[in-house]
């Protein structure tokens, strides 16, 4: 990991060390790599490469033979993937910086010298490092992102199925709550197989339907346009088509997970069955593989028992945050605000002038975000913290606090090992409630005493 900047003071003041000596900096583009190092490494020390993988290559050779072992790099869209993940293979420390962070200052901006400043704030330990997980959990994390775009894929489909339906005045949504269900599928298949009559498809749907059967009956009367049929079917064949896609990613994903865990010093992998959460998990849609338990062996503790947590975040949490996150956040404030789900507090003057989360999405807070918003019915102590924040501040405020929250309990977790006792936060509530007991009562007396006075005075 790359070192701080250090300040020695000498006769003339204050001055800062050189933390990394053998650093190099990286300006980025599509087309090509400009990558500098010290002068006493080469004679021509700021060079130019090309963009293919063959001259990623060649930066990895030359940067071994100059002795460099950490790397500053600009984040510059997506371009700076592959060398990043090319020079991790190859044994670099390697720091991706904000751009915003990384400006040219009182020079001319060209690729020579911004490569040099990159390379200068490096040396003296001024950069900071964006997180970024291993290169399993990269892969991984590819994976479920291109995971939650087959779903809203899938889920156009479903809506397509649906219009064309009520283009052939199909009302079986109507009558039937869920079109992916069992009664819905079956009848949408026999009317792509040719059937017809209502009564016939009617008797397809499921005996415990609520809907009579005269209902379905009469929501299947349709005038049976032969295109609209066409593309009932196309929606139909691409859904199902989608859903296969999503398991072949889940078991990509498992394939990835066990070869993770073998690249894993074996002492830090669990190898024991987890404590099941038991939760309930919807049918539609659902992770086909045991993430619980591939969780707990990369993590050591089962975060499936927090409140909100489910599946499908447990899966995109693995993918963006990697087995060692916490190595790489001291607090778990640092990894809240990095998730954007804290406030960033602006003080001039001693005194505080802003203090609002950034407009910027973070993976990790987003997924934080969405546990925490389903919680406004649940009954533990992170859904009554839910309920109380909601009340005091509405309900944008309270899914940013519960978040919040929900990411310290998993760092915590994670950092010390231990794992997820709802009791604590129970015992502290009844603590509160103790409390707002004392002051209704105290507000009682009150009251009691204002109508005695007033009995007296009448």
């Amino acid at each position: 990991m790359a070192k701080k900047a250090k300040k020695i003071k000498t006769k003339k003041g204050l001055r800062l060390e050189v933390v990394n000596p053998n650093a190099a900096g990286i300006d980025v583009s599509s087309t090509e790599m400009q990558v500098c190092v010290p002068e006493d490494r080469d004679g021509d020390n700021n060079r130019r490469f090309g963009s293919f993988t063959c001259d990623l290559h060649e930066i990895s050779a030359w940067l071994k033979a100059c002795k460099i072992d950490t790397i500053a790099m600009e984040s510059t869209g997506v371009y700076w993937v592959p060398l990043y993940m090319r020079l991790v293979a190859d044994g670099f420390d390697v720091l991706l910086g904000n751009a915003k962070a990384i400006k040219n200052i009182g020079e001319k901006k060209t690729d020579e010298v911004d490569a040099e400043w990159i390379m200068l704030l490096h040396s003296y330990g001024l950069l900071k490092a964006s997180f970024q997980p291993c290169n399993y959990a990269r892969e991984i994390r590819n994976l479920t992102r291109h995971r939650d775009n087959l779903l809203r894929t899938s889920s156009k489909e479903v809506q397509h199925m649906q219009k064309y339906m009520v283009l052939m005045n199909i009302k079986l949504a109507n009558v039937i709550s869920d079109i992916l269900g069992k009664s819905g599928q079956d009848i949408i298949r026999g009317i792509i197989e040719g059937e017809r009559d209502p009564k016939k498809l009617a008797l397809l749907a499921d005996p415990r339907c609520k809907a009579s059967k005269e209902e379905i009956e009469k929501s299947l009367e349709a005038n049976w346009d032969e295109n609209l049929v066409f593309t009932l079917k196309q929606a139909y064949d691409l859904y199902h088509y989608i859903q296969k896609q999503i398991v072949d990613v889940d078991k990509k994903v498992e394939v990835i997970i066990n070869k993770y865990k073998a690249d894993l010093p074996q002492e830090m992998v669990k190898k024991k069955e987890c404590v099941r959460s038991n939760k309930a998990e919807a049918a539609k849609n659902k992770v086909s593989i045991d993430i619980e338990q591939y969780a707990y062996e990369l993590w050591g503790v089962n975060l499936m028992h927090i409140p909100g947590i489910n599946k499908g975040s447990l899966l995109k949490l693995i993918g963006e945050l990697g087995h060692d996150f916490i190595s790489k956040f001291e607090t778990f404030k640092e990894f809240c605000n990095w998730a954007n789900l804290a406030p960033n507090n602006k003080i001039s003057g001693g005194k505080k002038i802003s203090s609002k989360v950034p407009k910027r999405k973070n993976p990790v807070g987003q997924i934080l975000r969405v546990a925490a918003n389903s919680l406004q019915n649940e009954k533990s102590s992170l859904g009554i913290y839910f309920r109380k924040m909601q009340a005091r501040k509405g309900r944008q405020p309270a899914i940013v606090a519960t978040a919040n929250k929900i990411g310290r309990v998993i760092y915590t977790m994670v950092k010390e090992k231990v794992e997820y006792d709802a009791s604590l936060g129970q015992n502290k509530q009844v603590d509160i409630l103790k409390k707002k007991l004392n002051r209704t009562q105290k507000e009682l007396e009150k009251l009691q005493k204002q109508i005695s006075v007033c009995k007296e005075a009448a």
